[in-house]
């Protein structure tokens, strides 16, 4: 594999893994599998048929917690302490065979990759799943999964435009991400106010 592939896999492992680690692994030990790409080093577990297995069952879990407005957020905040952690062991693992120091560069890389990509992803849930009604979750859903997919696939097939557009996106993400903190922080202020509300003497009588 070239430096670019190599790049390209490292860094989108890590960041699909922000988004939905097990349709990550899914994808990677399916397509190692098919040989759509050569997993190499310590990725090549992920061919196992007890890995994807395993993987696709939790996929489907997630895929229907997702559909839930309080569990889905649960979940964000559970996973959390996977999908970063993994998303960085997935980017060193692209790198498994190649020394120490492109290893720990792919460490921090692919943790920061994961790190942002989740906390775009939980904020704007957050956000989300604080309306009423049940569509805007769902679509934030499917459109969740598809990016996976896609970026996956672009990533194996087309490296070069794969990094064009996740410059982009790191560029655009860290914008993003201020504003969703700002809205997420409003919200729970709300949240707050409430239930201050509904403790009071006068909102009990």
């Amino acid at each position: 594999m070239d430096p670019m592939s190599q790049i390209a896999l490292a860094t989108g492992s890590a960041w699909a893994s922000g988004l939905n680690l097990y349709a990550t692994v899914s994808l990677l030990g399916l397509a190692g599998r098919c040989d759509v790409v050569q997993l190499g080093g310590s990725l090549g577990m992920l061919e196992s048929w007890w890995v994807i297995g395993a993987s696709v069952t939790m996929y489907l879990a997630e895929f229907v917690a997702d559909k839930i407005p309080l569990v889905d957020s649960a979940w964000d905040a559970i996973h959390t302490l996977v999908r970063i952690p993994a998303g960085a062991l997935l980017a060193t693992g692209v790198f498994s065979d190649d020394g120490m120091a492109a290893q720990i560069g792919a460490l921090v890389g692919g943790g920061a990759l994961a790190s942002e990509s989740h906390l775009l992803k939980a904020g704007s849930r957050a956000l989300i799943n604080g309306s009423p009604e049940p569509v805007s979750n769902w679509i934030a859903s499917v459109v969740e999964d598809a990016t996976v997919f896609g970026g996956i696939a672009l990533a194996m097939q087309h490296p070069g435009w794969f990094l064009a557009l996740l410059a982009a996106f790191v560029v655009g993400g860290a914008i993003t991400l201020y504003f969703l903190w700002n809205g997420v922080r409003s919200l729970f202020a709300r949240i707050r106010r409430g239930l201050w509300r509904a403790g009071t003497p006068a909102a009990s009588a």
